[in-house]
């Protein structure tokens, strides 16, 4: 037997925070099968007092015991009432825009961050795990992982592989489990899940699932939130301009998506801003609830937005609640000003309302100003829409996808929600005051030459395909035989690229500045060319980066892997048993639990078209004086700063989010609004329908 070391006393620094990473992540593998059974490839143990094993199963529990490599005793301490958080059931599917549901959640996560140590807090979780339910176990004590202290520097584990039916085919991953109970480990095949596993192309819909289904970007959604929760202690919830990330972040998965729809000859997203009528799409997700024995439920066509009222969840929302708070958010979009809980009246300026009402759009009830005028807009249209197929509960269904952050990405409806909020923003910002020449220029630097190059391929052109990539699903595989199981995933990529850009500095000294650049679509759905501020609204934020411009003539080189928007796929699909960076590298570790949270990078380029889709790219050159936020930078690996903001940190940019394009410009076209500091150049986007290995 084996006693778990405290961590402060007994082993040196790199063996212990290895064995602190360890215990954490044992406690998410396998979620369905009881804490005693021996955990992960080595089969540890973990012994947790009997007070938490039922009569019944304790000798199961000693026989598991005793087949176990070796075993960590979890101690018995003592816990605060959790009757409320333990009432949610096992079965139940754990949605966050349930207000009963987080409200169990946050109070879970509140008895986590309580706890006086690492050591306690993987004492407590590993105690109550097999009596909570097992989504908001994990929703609670990852987020306690991230924003503890003693804690943050603990990655995450990897999120498809312990709940691999929130991502993959039910018929996949039934296969996975056959594969595992009749084959040993050596004779095991990668199981391929299709491109087309939900729907065919005779939905037009379907033509973009590439997209809404891609395992990454779902990832990317889901962590996102788990950095940037709307509830929660403050502590977790109020960060630096949180509410502007909300909508910067989810503006830019709109305007990528809008991309990938006129690549494929799809109009651009249809808002769903009348919650009364009919909803065309339909979606069918082919995945399962295991902990719940249930399939997500489907979404036929044609189905109309209900009143909720589902005494089984305590959750009632009406469409006039919806209407109402629609106006009210109108009302102080219109007259810039919102109105706290105290009376007062609070000025929407233009550099950072936007902040407040993406705080009041996702209705955050630490953050909002007036949750009872404004209401949960946001939360409580997803949680509407997710209860679309049974709102009152009389066929005892589950939420739809819809109803979790972490799937909700895949369904059609999901972008035209959002459509809809970001128009709301929108509105807002249209009615900001233009940049001035003043804002936009960088006196004395002019950009003079922009380009990309591609290998072999021709100037200026990007060009996309298809690669696969292997994700093992053995530690979501509850109660079968342990050995790696491979799930083979196609996903889009693109070929390597790099920005070639001169700029020529007349002033007198060194300069600094930021490079910000951008990729829009210069054509409509009906083939003509985008005014500019339709243009602007689609623009793609590519990269975001500081550049020194000695006197005279400057060359950038930047290569597409350097992105701030991206992280890289073995960040993504990481093995944290093999790709965890060495204990003695301090500033490695301090990020690594950070790095999951960005936009993959094999998703950085659109899709583009087979005879080549026309877009413009555009460089900017901004001042850094007017850019910089005074604050050390953090070591490590690289993030996706422009969408999950740096750990600890301000915003690393103190322009407003998608500057230059955030505000409307007074020009019909790219040329009228640029300045000197700024250049475009006509690209290419080419698509082949062909499958490359991923380097």
């Amino acid at each position: 037997m084996e006693l778990h070391p405290h961590p402060s006393t007994v082993l040196a620094p790199n063996v212990q925070l290895r064995r602190v990473v360890e215990q954490f992540d044992l406690l998410f593998d396998r979620p369905g099968e009881p804490m005693y059974t021996p955990k992960g490839e080595a089969r540890i143990g973990i012994e947790v007092p009997s007070k938490f094993v039922p009569e019944g199963l304790r000798p199961a529990a000693a026989a598991s015991a005793a087949s176990a490599s070796r075993t960590v005793r979890v101690r018995e301490i003592a816990l605060p009432d959790l009757s409320y958080p333990l009432s949610l059931p096992r079965t139940a599917v754990f949605s966050l825009f349930n207000p009963i549901h987080r409200k169990k959640a946050n109070h879970l996560l509140a008895v986590f961050l309580a706890l006086r140590t690492s050591e306690d807090l993987f004492d407590a979780a590993a105690s109550i795990r097999d009596q909570v339910n097992p989504q908001m176990f994990a929703h609670a004590l990852s987020i306690a992982l991230l924003h503890r202290t003693d804690t943050k520097d603990i990655p995450l584990p990897n999120f498809p592989e312990n709940f691999p039916d929130k991502f993959f085919d039910s018929a996949v991953t039934k296969q996975a489990r056959d594969e595992a109970n009749v084959k040993p480990v050596g004779l095991r095949i990668p199981l391929e899940i299709p491109r087309d596993w939900t729907a065919s192309d005779k939905d037009p819909e379907h033509l973009v699932a590439y997209f809404r289904e891609d395992v990454g970007i779902n990832l990317h959604h889901w962590h996102w939130h788990l950095v940037y929760p709307f509830d929660g202690p403050r502590v977790v919830v109020d960060k630096d301009r949180r509410g502007e990330l909300f909508y910067y972040m989810h503006h830019q998965i709109m305007a990528r998506y809008d991309c990938e729809r006129l690549c494929n000859n799809l109009p651009r997203v249809k808002p769903l801003d009348e919650f009364r009528k009919p909803i065309p799409e339909a979606y069918f997700p082919k995945l399962d609830v295991v902990n719940a024995g249930r399939a997500w439920p489907a979404r036929p066509s044609n189905m109309t937005l209900s009143d909720v009222d589902r005494a089984v969840d305590l959750a009632k929302v009406t469409i006039t609640d919806l209407e109402n708070w629609h106006r009210s958010v109108m009302a102080a979009i219109r007259s810039k000003t919102v109105t706290n809980t105290k009376g007062e009246i609070i000025r929407l300026d233009d550099k950072k309302g936007i902040d407040i009402i993406g705080n009041m759009l996702e209705a955050s009830p630490v953050l909002s100003p007036n949750l009872e005028l404004y209401g949960d807009l946001h939360n409580q249209g997803h949680n509407v829409i997710s209860l679309i197929h049974d709102p009152d509960h009389r066929y005892l269904e589950n939420v739809s996808v819809m109803g979790d952050n972490t799937t909700a990405m895949r369904d059609p409806v999901f972008y035209r929600w959002h459509s809809y909020i970001d128009n709301l923003f929108r509105a807002f910002k249209d009615d900001t005051t233009p940049y001035s020449k003043d804002d936009l220029t960088f006196r004395g630097v002019t950009v003079t030459q922009l380009g990309i190059s591609s290998g072999n391929s021709n100037p200026n052109t990007l060009n996309t395909h298809w690669s696969m990539g292997d994700i093992n699903l053995s530690r979501g595989l509850d109660f079968a035989p342990r050995g790696a199981v491979l799930v083979r995933v196609t996903h889009l990529n693109h070929d390597e690229f790099s920005y070639n850009i001169t700029v020529n500095n007349t002033n007198s000294a060194t300069v600094w500045g930021t490079c910000r650049i951008f990729i829009a679509p210069r054509l409509n759905e009906n083939k003509q060319p985008l005014n500019f501020n339709d243009q602007r609204f689609l623009a793609i934020e590519m990269d975001k980066f500081t550049v020194e411009l000695k006197r005279g003539q400057n060359t950038i080189t930047r290569k597409s892997t350097e992105s701030s928007i991206t992280i890289p796929y073995d960040a993504i699909f990481r093995d944290l048993n093999k790709d965890r960076p060495d204990e003695s590298n301090q500033g490695a570790i301090a990020q690594y639990a950070y790095c999951g949270c960005g936009w993959p990078q094999y998703m950085l380029v659109p899709r583009g078209t087979t005879e080549g889709y026309p877009m413009d790219l555009f460089v900017m050159i901004s001042d850094y004086q007017k850019d910089k936020v005074d604050q050390t930078p953090p070591e490590g690996c690289r993030t996706g700063p422009s969408f999950c903001g740096l750990r600890d940190r301000k915003y690393p940019d103190a322009q407003s989010m998608g500057f230059p394009f955030d505000r409307w410009a007074a020009a019909n076209k790219m040329d009228d609004f640029r300045t000197p500091n700024m250049m475009t150049q006509q690209i290419t986007v080419r698509y082949s329908d062909t499958v490359k290995p991923r380097k």
